[in-house]
């Protein structure tokens, strides 16, 4: 199954991978060599703390290599009409406390934060597929959310 993931969002991870083994890499490598060159390498600081950032560099790396072949890159702007699927933002007036929020729907794998959330996410989940005007009951583990959708757009 793939993983869906935003332009934006696809062209970060890239970026990060290509930062990771050009630059960040030969760079820890480089640090490494010079550290082991000092002798004793059970008591060296350096040398300890460089090995255990090439594990985290090398573990991120094959995680995004990993993900790359499963991602399936849509465009967030590809009109879909007033219904809400990925990639859709949406504004939301929240029944419970009367105000007004807006998320667009993006991929795990994308940034997440205050205004993006995860297709996978109980909200993600019970968007999806809903129209303009449409009344949702959203079940988070925290609390039961009452909202209504208006408006949808693909921006």
């Amino acid at each position: 199954m793939p993983t869906y993931i935003t332009t934006n969002g696809y062209k970060a991870l890239k970026e990060e991978f290509e930062y990771l083994k050009s630059v960040e890499r030969p760079k820890v490598v480089n640090e490494v060599a010079e550290a082991a060159a000092q002798g004793d390498r059970s008591e060296n600081a350096e040398y300890i703390y460089g090995k255990r950032r090439l594990r985290e560099i090398d573990g991120r790396m094959r995680f995004l290599n990993k993900n790359f072949a499963d991602m399936q890159v849509i465009d967030p702007k590809l009109p879909r009409g007033d219904k809400v699927f990925f990639g859709a933002t949406v504004t939301l007036f929240d029944e419970d406390t009367e105000e007004e929020v807006k998320y667009q729907i993006v991929g795990p794998l994308d940034t997440l934060d205050d205004t993006h959330i995860s297709y996978q996410s109980p909200v993600g989940q019970a968007l999806l597929g809903k129209s303009v005007d449409s009344s949702v009951t959203i079940k988070t583990p925290k609390e039961t959310r009452h909202v209504t959708i208006c408006e949808v757009e693909y921006i």
